[in-house]
């Protein structure tokens, strides 16, 4: 991205303020399997609760930050991620970003993008009517 780019632009990444403010104010502990950084503050003042924060490698997007260091931001525990993982189970599927708004999110029988025709109701319903 152009230089431009990272001064005016905060949706594809961490502008140039906000990396210079990470660098001056935060200490990085740690990164995820997609790239992204994350962050405590250097400093904590006396009865205040620690800053966390993340600088997304890509796109800004909240989905991309997996759940054990998405326990870890919000002060669910103190200890790092890695102490909180679990063995990989092999059912589990590798992440897949957000498709809301995009040609890939899904569009059910009978939505207007598809159209907007249901199939045919197939008579195994039955309205219920209150006894008289």
């Amino acid at each position: 991205m152009s230089i431009l780019g990272k001064i005016f632009t905060w949706w594809d990444g961490a502008t140039i303020g906000t990396s210079l403010w990470s660098a001056r104010n935060g200490e990085q502990v740690g990164t995820d399997g997609q790239g992204n950084r994350y962050y405590r503050s250097k400093r904590v003042k006396d009865g205040a609760r620690e800053r966390r924060w993340v600088i997304y490698n890509g796109a800004n997007d909240a989905s991309r930050v997996p759940a054990e260091w998405h326990g870890w931001l919000h002060g669910s525990y103190d200890e790092l991620p890695e102490s909180h993982l679990p063995a990989p189970k092999i059912w589990e599927v590798d992440y897949s970003p957000n498709a809301t708004g995009t040609q890939d999110a899904y569009r059910p029988a009978g939505a207007l993008e598809r159209g907007g025709k249901r199939a045919p109701a197939t008579g195994d319903y039955e309205a219920w009517t209150p006894e008289a």
